[in-house]
């Protein structure tokens, strides 16, 4: 299993909003997904309407990886299972702009929904950028060469 973290952007309206999140949130990325060693990826979406599971032909070009464990795959697919068709909580993601906005209990962003699949405490707390600087912090990745993400300056 491994978390994948979308650094392009889409064009229009969806690319001017990836701008903004990667501008708050400090880094790289816009979006991110959980991809099961079966090849089906899992997230929330505001685009899919929620909390889903989805195929996804993933170009590296697009795309940077953090290889997981795999003794967290069962429990972030029972997770997912468990939530798949909850709402997107887009107060949640419109938190990192505007502080005064709070969460929907009910409801999941992307990172939100990866770090609670992962049992990561308090996930609402973390953007994509966040998540994969908290992810490269627990499990440390092999060189770039090997095909894994590594932050920049770290081979």
């Amino acid at each position: 299993m491994r978390a994948a973290f979308y650094k392009a952007t889409r064009p229009g309206v969806q690319g001017l909003y990836s701008h903004a999140v990667q501008w708050v949130d400090r880094g790289p990325y816009s979006h991110c997904e959980l991809v099961f060693s079966d090849g089906v990826s899992a997230s929330a979406s505001w685009v899919d309407g929620g909390v889903r599971f989805k195929r996804i032909a993933y170009d590296p070009d697009h795309w940077d990886f953090i290889e997981l464990p795999d003794h967290l795959e069962a429990a972030a697919r029972a997770w997912f299972e468990a939530h798949e068709g909850e709402p997107y909580d887009l107060p949640g993601n419109l938190r990192f702009v505007c502080w005064l906005v709070r969460e929907a209990p009910e409801g999941w962003f992307c990172s939100e929904a990866e770090g609670a699949a992962l049992g990561i405490l308090e996930p609402w707390r973390l953007g994509p950028n966040g998540l994969a600087a908290l992810l490269l912090s627990m499990y440390p990745q092999q060189p770039a060469s090997a095909g894994f993400f590594t932050p920049e300056g770290n081979p």
